[in-house]
């Protein structure tokens, strides 16, 4: 699949937040919007800086009545091992079976060695379930746009 553009629906999925218990979005949509990033790996330099601008930016975003989920192709076990040692107060999931970075066409088919790692990419899903911003980065090294994203979610109210 392509990778999906403002306006699009925001394909459904269901996956791991940790080994008893899935992150459902159809559960999500219609209380809040949705920030839905995803990161190549859990413990690289750059998806840290990432996921700790999102912490700390974390009680701003829920000014703007967003909620965050990060997903990556890592177990869950490494996810939850990560968010702790982070203390992220936003779930990590884990797109394992690669399913969803796959619906959402964000997956490397490779990146140095491995292959089906997740982009580095960001979607705003709005309360009815459509993609109101999509970024989506070649380059692993280059963070989303925070402002950009922000100004999106304030328009959304």
């Amino acid at each position: 699949m392509t990778t999906l553009n403002k306006g699009d629906k925001a394909p459904a999925f269901e996956i791991p937040e940790n080994m008893e218990q899935n992150w459902k979005l159809a559960d999500h949509v219609g209380h809040r919007n949705i920030l839905l990033l995803f990161f190549p790996l859990a413990y690289s330099p750059t998806c840290h800086d990432e996921m700790c601008s999102m912490r700390d930016g974390f009680h701003e975003f829920q000014n703007l009545d967003a909620e965050i989920v990060a997903v990556s192709v890592d177990s869950p076990f490494v996810l939850n091992q990560w968010r702790k040692e982070l203390e992220l107060p936003f779930p990590l999931l884990s797109d394992f079976n690669k399913g969803v970075c796959q619906s959402y066409g964000v997956c490397y088919d490779t990146l140095g060695p491995l292959k089906g790692v997740a982009k580095r990419s960001a979607f705003v899903i709005d309360k009815s379930g459509t993609v109101q911003y999509a970024w989506v980065s070649e380059d692993p090294g280059k963070l989303p746009d925070v402002a950009a994203i922000k100004e999106v979610l304030n328009k959304l109210g």
